[in-house]
């Protein structure tokens, strides 16, 4: 027999076996010891080898293709589907898509694999990461939630970049909520968080980084420093009211959750989004937080180590339209004003009430819409505007070097000629 027999290291490890059963040197038994197989496939193995010999111990279908293969139709039918709709899905979601809107079952490697070899997905390499140490999940639900905002073409060429803001539990990987926002600023941040609380409660602490929104990065100052404070921002402060914890993580790796949360996201949402034909984001909040939300924990979330869930009712004393406002404070003057924003107030009280004011200190609240509110000591004061914009002495305008060299203007010499017939005669 000619030719070439690509064999395996066991096949060719059974052909001194063989041998051995042929010269009668060892027994069935004995052969099926040691090829970890019955005696009764030894005696069909050493059947082929006599007929055949070394090609009678290599396997049947090598170089043959698959009883399982997928049929050709199927395989045409399945890349035409994802060069129409899913271009550019992922082989994961394309392989979702093709089960819920085209009853078509198939694994995802199968689709990867057909996208792969049509030019539709480049396989990625496995980058060599930094290793950071394992942070274990908190025990019960509601114990520690991660905050953060993500930028990002959410509704693609339909509309304007926006934040999705979003919050997921630590203990099991649930989407808490999350909404639409045009940037991740103060007050977009108080209407996240108060949707939360009204839904789902109080949690112990939350997670977020140091943007300052959330942290203010300055040094205390002196009379901060006499009382033993910290300057907070106006988010900080809102949450050491409602006493919920703030934690700041000193790097995006730790808090990997919800940052590996906003890259699914950003793949997956953004593609869901364009097959609802959402563009608006008072829409895309209502379908993140009534379709997406459940459906994406049903796939991801994890089951807690506690069944506990340690989330905290609100108290009647909980006040969230005060809360949630941008509170400073201010010193009353002699003639009972305040001044806020380039704008001064006159505070309107009688009696003896208006000398104790005198130099105090008054709590400004201001609201979403730039509503003020003045209190003292708990108590609101009546006011009226008496001047919306204070002037101010406009600061002098600085040259830089450069321009004062472009802008100078050159005089001429005392013997110039264009000079010289104004000089008085000698």
């Amino acid at each position: 027999m000619k030719g070439v027999i690509s064999m395996s290291v066991k096949e060719l490890e059974r052909i001194h076996v063989m041998d051995n059963l042929l010269e009668k040197r060892i027994k069935q038994k004995h052969a099926a010891k040691q090829l970890c197989i019955s005696v009764r496939q030894v005696h069909r193995i050493l059947k082929r080898y006599r007929k055949d010999g070394s090609l009678g111990l290599t396997h049947k279908n090598r170089g043959q293709e698959s009883n399982r293969l997928m049929p050709k139709e199927k395989r045409e039918q399945i890349v035409n589907l994802i060069k129409t709709n899913y271009s550019d899905f992922g082989p994961t979601l394309a392989c979702e898509k093709l089960f819920e809107r085209h009853g078509i079952l198939s694994s995802k490697e199968t689709v990867r694999k057909l996208m792969i070899a049509e030019g539709l997905w480049l396989p990625k390499k496995k980058k060599i990461e930094k290793i950071h140490l394992y942070r274990t999940r908190r025990p019960c639900v509601g114990e520690l939630v991660q905050l953060d905002g993500s930028p990002h073409k959410w509704f693609e060429d339909r509309a304007d970049p926006c934040t999705l803001i979003a919050f997921i539990d630590d203990a099991t990987s649930r989407i808490m909520d999350g909404e639409f926002v045009d940037y991740e600023g103060t007050f977009t941040l108080f209407e996240g968080a108060e949707h939360y609380l009204k839904t789902h409660g109080k949690p112990l602490s939350l997670y977020v980084d140091k943007h300052s929104t959330f942290k203010i990065n300055r040094q205390a100052t002196i009379e901060e420093e006499l009382k033993d404070l910290q300057p907070q921002s106006q988010f900080a402060r809102a949450m050491d009211e409602l006493r919920i914890e703030l934690i700041f993580a000193h790097s995006p790796q730790a808090k990997g959750r919800v940052e590996r949360l906003f890259e699914t996201l950003q793949d997956r949402l953004v593609k869901e989004l364009r097959l609802e034909g959402i563009s608006i984001k008072k829409d895309g909040t209502k379908y993140f937080r009534e379709i997406y939300i459940p459906k994406h924990n049903a796939r991801f979330a994890v089951l807690p180590k506690d069944q506990a869930n340690v989330h905290r009712v609100l108290l009647p004393s909980d006040d969230l339209s005060r809360i949630f406002t941008l509170q400073s404070e201010r010193k009353i003057s002699k003639a009972l004003t305040v001044q806020y924003k380039n704008t001064r107030y006159q505070l309107l009280v009688n009696g003896g009430y208006r000398y104790t004011l005198i130099n105090a200190k008054i709590l400004i609240e201001e609201g979403k819409l730039e509503n003020v509110t003045l209190r003292y000591k708990d108590k609101v004061i009546p006011y009226e505007t008496i001047q919306s914009e204070i002037l101010k002495v406009k600061p002098y305008q600085v040259v830089s070097a450069k321009e004062f060299q472009e802008r100078r203007v050159n005089i001429p010499r005392i013997d110039h000629p264009w000079r010289t017939r104004f000089l008085p005669a000698v």
